[in-house]
Parts: structure tokens; sequence; C-alpha cells
């Protein structure tokens, strides 16, 4: 139910992106999805990643401040409103969303986002009980290859 997402916080400066990125590539580890957020001094990266437990190995070696995080990756309809269906079910079982992204590729028929909860348990129960899927970290890796 739940998928492991690495962030990594990155000086906001040229060629930090790109350091991030070759060291994954070198290491036959493959970004699914990404997302950044940035202030002035520094940014946050996000990422889902086919092996995110080695990812986060590699960018430590290298000196990169980076973890593990649980996020939840959810199937979304892809038509209008397909989103706000899910967010309604959220909003009215009064769970707050931290942040949220979608992904890079398609996993079937339907899109995915990637979701960070601030109570990810009572959030996925919700879903679940709303027959929304929730894809596992397995079902990702599988999506990954």
């Amino acid at each position: 139910m739940k998928i492991k997402q690495v962030s990594v916080f990155l000086e906001n400066k040229k060629g930090r992106l790109l350091e991030v990125c070759s060291l994954l590539g070198k290491s036959n580890i493959n970004i699914r999805a990404l997302s950044i957020a940035e202030t002035e001094g520094f940014g946050v990266l996000r990422i889902i990643v086919d092996k995110p437990e080695a990812a986060v190995n590699v960018l430590r070696s290298s000196q990169l401040v980076s973890n593990l995080t649980e996020v939840i990756a959810v199937e979304v309809e892809d038509k209008p409103g397909g989103l706000a269906r899910i967010l309604d079910i959220l909003e009215h079982n009064d769970i707050n969303i931290e942040y949220m992204y979608g992904f890079i590729e398609k996993f079937s028929e339907n899109a995915l986002m990637v979701f960070r909860f601030d109570d990810l348990e009572k959030a996925a129960g919700i879903l679940k009980a709303n027959s929304i899927k929730i894809l596992t970290q397995a079902e990702l890796g599988t999506a990954c290859n």
C-alpha cells in the first residue's frame, strides 16, 4: 500500500539536479516520478525510483542529504473530474494532503498521483473503502520495467 519516496536536499545552484540524475543513472536506478520544490537557497527533490534504498545509499555516499519517506501512489481516472473525485473523498474525511505530484507514465488506463498525507494509514483506509486503487512498491517495480 505504501511506497518509498526519496527526498534529496539540494543547494539551489547550477548542476545540482544533473549531479543527482547522473549518479542514479550510473547506478542503474530509474526515476519514475519527480517533483522539485525550491526556495531561494535550497530545493527539495522528491523522486520515485525503482530501487529506493539503493538510491539513498548512492546519494549519501556522494555527500547528498537524502532520506526515505512513505507516500501513497493512487490510480486516478484519466478523465475530467477524476482527481477532483479523490480530493472530495479526502476532504470529506478530514484528510490533509501535505503535497502531491503526478507520475511520469501511466500504469494502466488511469493516471497515477503520488500523495503525502499527514495521516497515511487513515488516508489509505479511506481510499480503499472508496474503491480507489493504491499501488504497492512491487506493482511500481513492475511498471518500472
